[in-house]
């Protein structure tokens, strides 16, 4: 019975030698398909048919030609249409399309470039001002709403500022408390290790208040932030404009800045500084079980002398720190959700760039705070 189904042929290639001459068949379906079956086949029979120069190429009973196998004969050939060839005009548009790519000029190598490195370098060096502008140009913007959410507080967008606060600051505390609870724990330990080599065992409590205070509690809920919620906005905003939804809002009059960017930097910079506070607790917690049990020390007097040797301005810099990192986090995170173009490949690599860049800048801001609050805070 007939079902009215086609059946398409492997690639074949078969050679008859005619007066001296040799008469090069291909027959069947010339694609991707068919061809990896036989591909190392093929490539040697077309070799084998080049070593000679009087073969004529019959192509007009191959039933399906594509890009790959017109590939593979266009090499075979030598990346020029053979003098004698039979061939159907819409097989040979094909291979004229081929013909018309290798054609083109090509750029020149940019190790052949006079000053090549000097060129990718000033190209960097331009890209990176064109993100710090648009960086610049977002902040603006948060500027403007909020000054407009002062005049008109009804349009305050609640319902997103609150999910933001959810979403970033209450599902990250389970997290952010263990992180620094462990790092308490190791610091600690490893401190613990040096100290009972000169007897200076107490002095274990300015290691930990100091140092987790002021550094490590604002640095490690940054990066965990920036890995967690900074990913989370870009890769939102991401999905937001390969959907379209962005334009959407634009037609509909929305702005987009008061609707999707403010309310994920509004939430950052009221949730950072909880969570810093937050994480200096568990991880003074953590260190202060490790001291006990490593060194004998009281939890009593660890509370007790914690306040005498650590300043409380050093919980002011790392709230400062908190918020200041919180606001680079959203907007560096919301900077590369809007430049993600409507293809999967871009919201890939920048939501990667993002997460890259804000542990970056938030390293850099540290070290910025570490140098202008170098009198501040000690004992």
């Amino acid at each position: 019975m007939k079902t009215g189904r086609r059946f398409v042929r492997c690639a074949g290639l078969a050679s008859t030698e005619q007066n001296g001459a040799v008469l090069a068949t291909l027959t069947g379906s010339w694609t991707l398909a068919m061809v990896g079956h036989e591909l190392d086949a093929l490539r040697a029979e077309l070799a084998a048919l080049m070593q000679r120069s009087d073969v004529t190429w019959d192509c007009t009973a191959i039933e399906a030609l594509d890009s790959a196998g017109a590939m593979l004969l266009w090499r075979a050939w030598g990346r020029s249409l053979p003098e004698n060839l039979l061939i159907g005009p819409e097989h040979a548009r094909i291979f004229e399309r081929l013909a018309a790519a290798d054609a083109r000029p090509r750029e020149p190598a940019a190790a052949a470039l006079p000053f090549a490195r000097i060129e990718r370098l000033g190209v960097r060096a331009l890209g990176l001002w064109r993100h710090a502008l648009d960086v610049l140009e977002l902040l603006g913007r948060i500027l403007l709403n909020l000054l407009y959410l002062c005049r008109f507080p009804r349009e305050m967008p609640a319902r997103e500022l609150g999910a933001n606060i959810f979403k970033a600051g209450v599902k990250a505390m389970p997290v952010t408390a263990l992180v620094g609870f462990l790092i308490g724990i190791v610091l600690s330990y490893l401190s613990a290790l040096q100290l009972k080599q000169f007897g200076a065992e107490v002095f274990i409590i300015n290691i930990l208040g100091l140092g987790v205070i002021r550094e490590l509690g604002p640095l490690l809920v940054a990066v965990l932030v920036a890995g967690r919620s900074g990913s989370a906005m870009t890769a939102q905003l991401g999905v937001m404009r390969v959907t379209d939804e962005i334009d959407a809002l634009n037609v509909m009059g929305v702005q987009r800045s008061l609707r999707l960017v403010f309310p994920k930097v509004a939430a950052l910079a009221v949730v950072m500084p909880l969570l810093v506070l937050w994480t200096i607790v568990a991880a003074l917690i953590g260190g202060m079980i490790s001291a006990e049990i490593q060194l004998d020390i009281s939890y009593g007097f660890f509370i007790e002398t914690l306040p005498k040797v650590v300043p409380v301005a050093n919980l002011w810099i790392a709230l400062v720190k908190g918020v200041v990192f919180g606001v680079t986090i959203a907007l560096v995170a919301c900077h590369f959700g809007l430049r993600v173009r409507p293809n999967t490949e871009s919201l890939s690599i920048n939501t990667t760039a993002s997460v890259v860049t804000s542990i970056t800048v938030v390293i850099l801001l540290d070290a910025v705070f570490a140098i202008v609050t170098r009198s501040m805070g000690l004992p």
